[in-house]
C-alpha cells in the first residue's frame, strides 16, 4: 500500500457547513474501510489534510473524489504521495 497526502482548500464556506456531516461520515466510513489513516482541519479555517491509503495515485484520487467536499464543489484538494518515515529516533 501506498500514502497520499490530499490537501482540501477552502472553495466556498457555506457549502463546506452546509456538507460538514456528510464529509465526516464519508471520512468515518472510509477510516473503518482501512483507507484514511489520519485526517483534520487547519486551525486558521483554510481548509484541511487527509492521508489516504491506496494501491496507487488513480485510486487514491477515486477516493478523493467521493468526498462529498469534492464532489459537491465545496473544497478544492492536491493530492500527492507521501513517504511515510517509520523508523525515528529521539
Amino acid at each position: 500500500m501506498k500514502y497520499f497526502a490530499v490537501l482540501l482548500s477552502m472553495k466556498d464556506e457555506e457549502l463546506s457547513r452546509v456538507h460538514r456531516p456528510e464529509h465526516l461520515d464519508f471520512l468515518t466510513r472510509q477510516r473503518d474501510a482501512g483507507t484514511v489513516l489520519m485526517n483534520g482541519r487547519f486551525t486558521d479555517g483554510s481548509g484541511g489534510l487527509i492521508i489516504y491509503r491506496a494501491e496507487d495515485e488513480a485510486s487514491a484520487v477515486s477516493l478523493a473524489e467521493q468526498d462529498p467536499y469534492i464532489s459537491l464543489g465545496a473544497r478544492d484538494y492536491k493530492i500527492q504521495e507521501w513517504d511515510m518515515e517509520t523508523n525515528y529516533e529521539f
